[in-house]
């Protein structure tokens, strides 16, 4: 600190405590925060205008959220509205430095564990700096409105200031608390995978609100949602606005017992941010520390490679199943699809506009996975590429990978088509649907080797939304499109034999097996296709996948 304030300390004396020193941080912090967000503006002008539209985006839902929640005074859906937005808001500061941890440099204190600076004080100064920024402005216009919508008569406005305090100070402590206690996780490989699966969080939360808002329109109202209501205005920090209304109404008691509530849960989550804040300052983390201790656990596949025969199969299984698990873009591409591929089938059963048929799509989405086969590896693939001289060598790597795949895919089609089945209550179709699936799955295989061979791009490990690298965009669509169409075209006599079935009266239980059958038919032709094709391309598939 007085370093800061232009004093040189004495060697080894202890940096001030007390209020001046915490006076004199918390401007400087301030000023620090600012003169981030203005070099950050700095770097390029593509920043600048993200951060620009961002900015106008913010303030303006920011002004029409404050006016819809002032317009909303006096009605009698006012309370249950606001207590549920300021829990949801509460939520999102909790969950969003897990998941953006890039988005604010200050969120990192392990930053400042070299300076002179005790945990208190720079406590209130990190709280103080994180009030700067869109973010909180966004919540201080939702705390605003909410204190005057439910606020009636003075007790009810003198309540309403420290409510609307509370309600901000209590999410932004949330965040620093959540980074601090994390910031190891955050600085790690397993934080970059949350950073790449933030996108499917979001996605799979949007149709969760989706869902709910079609529930809640279908009820008759928010009146629904008052026994929910009744339960949050007791959870900091919605406690605060539950506060502010129980005042208003002339529950004194309850209302005091809510902002007591509300304040005692801020004073916890400063005491645990100091807490970790200390820790992070004194503890050493595991760079510093001699690897010790029992040997490392056996991989999570491990248990495949038991299952496989000794030699290149079990090895490539392995290697694939890794990659899957260990690799962020292959983690979030694959969690993505079995996301998704659950989510549409059963969603729309839950709605009552469901098929049995649409859990086909979950085989859709995972047999796109294997349309690159070789990209995930980028320069790495060399290795593989010194173990393949032969056609036949090349029919074991590609046999082992689809091995891997089929550990994952199989299971998953059987479990997508049972649950939808179950809701839809349609188990009479269920073999049928199972079958048609495996059918899919084997063609999606097969022309995803097919596709592999012909059409290898590099899967760039930088940018959550790069799938290709620079100039290959072209090779990944037509990889895509090659996939589309053999598939299609491959599953054609199936499609045509149910067809047939169904307008002659035939039982069609029989199209499991024949379906599982000709799936794996269609995935031995399609391996023995794309063998000789790799075996003889072999140094083009190694240049485009280790393109950067």
């Amino acid at each position: 600190m007085s370093i800061a304030a232009g004093h040189t300390p004495s060697p080894g004396a202890a940096p001030p405590a007390g209020p001046t020193a915490s006076a004199g941080l918390t401007p400087l912090f301030v000023r620090l925060k600012l003169a981030l967000l203005k070099n950050g503006l700095r770097q390029s002008s593509g920043r600048k205008a993200a951060f620009v539209t961002t900015a106008v985006l913010v303030l303006l839902f920011s002004a029409l959220q404050l006016v819809g929640l002032i317009a909303m005074r006096g009605q009698s859906f006012a309370p249950t509205l606001t207590l549920l937005m300021a829990l949801v808001v509460a939520v999102g500061w909790t969950f969003m430095p897990l998941f953006f941890p890039s988005g604010d440099e200050t969120l990192d204190p392990s930053r400042l564990v070299m300076l002179p600076l005790r945990p208190r004080p720079l406590v209130q100064a990190l709280l103080v700096a994180s009030l700067v920024g869109i973010g909180p402005l966004f919540t201080v216009c939702l705390a605003i409105g909410s204190v005057i919508a439910v606020a009636h008569g003075a007790a009810g406005a003198v309540v309403a200031v420290p409510a609307a305090v509370l309600l901000v100070l209590t999410c932004v402590a949330l965040a620093r608390a959540v980074a601090t206690a994390n910031v190891r996780l955050l600085t790690s490989r397993r934080g970059r995978d949350l950073a790449v699966l933030s996108g499917l969080i979001v996605a799979v939360g949007i149709q969760f609100v989706n869902f709910g808002w079609q529930r809640l329109a279908n009820s008759g109202g928010l009146s629904v949602l008052d026994p929910v209501a009744d339960v949050v205005q007791w959870v900091p920090p919605a406690s605060a606005i539950g506060a502010v209304h129980s005042v208003s109404e002339g529950a004194y008691g309850r209302g005091a017992a809510q902002l007591a509530l509300a304040a005692v849960a801020l004073a916890a989550l400063l005491w645990s941010w100091e807490r970790g804040l200390v820790k992070l300052m004194t503890a050493p983390d595991g760079s510093t520390i001699q690897a010790s201790g029992p040997a490392r656990k056996e991989s999570s596949a491990g248990w495949l490679s038991r299952l496989l025969p000794d030699g290149r199969t079990a090895a490539t299984a392995q290697r694939v199943l890794r990659y899957i698990w260990r690799d962020p873009k292959t983690k979030g591409a694959w969690i993505t699809s079995l996301a998704i591929g659950l989510i549409v089938p059963v969603f729309n059963a839950l709605q009552g506009t469901g098929s049995v048929y649409l859990a086909s799509m979950a085989t859709g989405m995972l047999g796109m996975q294997t349309f690159n086969q070789f990209g995930t590896d980028t320069s790495a693939f060399w290795m593989v590429a010194t173990t393949v001289s032969t056609t036949r060598d090349a029919y074991e790597e590609l046999r082992a990978r689809l091995l891997a795949l089929f550990a994952i895919t199989v299971p998953y089609t059987v479990l997508v088509t049972a649950v939808t089945a179950a809701i839809v209550d349609d188990w009479g179709v269920f073999p049928e649907v199972l079958g048609l699936a495996f059918a899919l799955l084997g063609a999606l295989l097969a022309a995803g080797l097919v596709a592999s061979a012909r059409f290898p791009y590099s899967v760039p490990q930088e940018g959550a939304y790069k799938n290709a690298a620079p100039g290959q965009g072209s090779l990944a669509w037509m990889s895509l499109l090659t996939g589309l169409v053999v598939s299609t075209v491959v599953c054609a006599p199936l499609i045509g034999l149910t067809v047939w079935l169904h307008v002659a009266g035939h039982a069609t239980w029989m199209l499991l097996p024949v379906g599982a059958a000709y799936g794996l038919l269609i995935t031995w032709v399609g391996l023995r296709v794309a063998a000789p094709w790799t075996a003889s391309r072999l140094p083009e598939i190694l240049t485009a996948v280790s393109k950067s």
